[in-house]
């Protein structure tokens, strides 16, 4: 049984958990849960969950090599055998067969009657979401910098991730233009369904000017403008990103933070910002987008959040870590970044409900 905190005693909710607990982890408990009628369902599906956790690694490693092989492009044609497969990417036939054969265990691919495979549902999908591929391809930093994942949690490594996107810290953001145009290409890539599922919560029809800080090359406020073509729309970010290449977008090269934000805008968005940030920084942010705009002026907040009292996977683990392994910023709860909005001097913050909690949360608020 765990002990309890210094000094407090268990309550008898505490303790009936214990108990639950150390029932749980009895191995006659679960031998005799897999064969009872009413509870084998509940043992099996949190067996397989279990085992999940455990092989989740060698999950991601089929879907590193399906994507760099390029595997949903050669199929998106119809199926072929392995040996075709193996022949166009120069692999061994065997260990073409073993990753067909595992890509089909995870849905990706399907193996056919006649020994040939095609894409199922979800390698065809991965064809379909904007920079998902070159997001995975780009998973292998991050896979190696979890190689000792107690060291980093400790800090006791040097994540390689933090020293691939420098441009993201302003640390050689001026003298590394690559670095920066690499950055905004893999993230023009990926916002497109950020873009989505915020104009799908975010009613922009009453706003004139919408700024978007720390844009890139404009691809929130490009879908923004298709949405409400009536926008007049304003960029702002480093001098080292490409202005965007669309005469509708105006670029504002400033550096947050040591310069004040343009004034004029009624609205300003900060898409996948804040969590790219230490909570001093994003502060700072929030002061200077609270100066800017007028009263009654919209500051939308749209990036992957955590679940706070819920912890969720896509906020709590994913994006957890991946923030860790950048170096700086975490994610926040909604009711986080509300109180950070709040302290900044905004008021009628609200979380509008997303579709797809997975892909971004959103807070929004208003300059009284």
């Amino acid at each position: 049984m765990t002990a309890a905190e210094p000094g407090s005693r268990p309550g008898l909710l505490d303790r009936l958990r214990l108990r639950q607990t150390a029932l749980l982890a009895s191995r006659g408990f679960q031998s005799w849960a897999a064969r009872f009628p009413l509870t084998k369902t509940m043992a099996r599906r949190d067996g397989e969950r279990l085992f999940d956790l455990v092989a989740g690694f060698t999950y991601s490693q089929v879907l590193q090599a399906v994507v760099v092989l390029r595997l949903p492009d050669l199929l998106a044609g119809g199926p072929k055998t392995a040996a075709s497969l193996a022949l166009e990417t120069g692999m061994d036939p065997g260990a073409m067969d073993r990753l067909c054969r595992a890509a089909s265990g995870l849905k990706l691919l399907k193996r056919q009657r006649d020994g040939r495979y095609r894409l199922a549902r979800l390698g065809a999908a991965l064809r379909g979401v904007p920079g998902l591929p070159d997001m995975i391809e780009h998973h292998a930093i991050l896979y190696r910098d979890l190689a000792d994942p107690v060291g980093f949690l400790r800090g006791e490594t040097e994540p390689e991730l933090a020293r691939f996107w420098p441009y993201v810290f302003g640390a050689g953001a001026a003298g590394d233009p690559e670095t920066a145009a690499r950055y905004s290409r893999l993230m023009t890539d990926s916002q497109a369904l950020v873009a989505e599922e915020t104009l799908k919560a975010v009613d922009l029809s009453d706003v004139r000017v919408l700024m978007d800080v720390g844009g890139g090359t404009g691809a929130f406020l490009r879908a923004a403008i298709d949405r409400f073509p009536h926008l007049r729309a304003i960029l702002v970010d480093l001098p080292a990103v490409p202005a965007p290449d669309d005469p509708r977008i105006e670029k504002a090269a400033r550096d947050f933070r040591t310069e004040a934000l343009p004034d004029g805008a009624d609205a300003i968005s900060l898409v996948r910002v804040l969590y790219d940030h230490a909570d001093a920084t994003v502060d700072l942010l929030l002061s200077r987008v609270f100066d800017s705009l007028p009263s009654g002026g919209r500051l939308i907040v749209s990036e992957p959040m955590s679940g706070g009292d819920d912890p969720n996977r896509a906020g709590d683990v994913y994006f957890a870590l991946y923030c860790m392994a950048m170096g700086t910023g975490c994610v926040r709860s909604p009711m986080k970044i509300g109180e950070m909005l709040k302290a900044a001097g905004f008021a009628d913050i609200r979380m509008p409900r997303v579709d797809r909690p997975f892909v971004t949360g959103i807070v929004t608020a208003r300059r009284p």
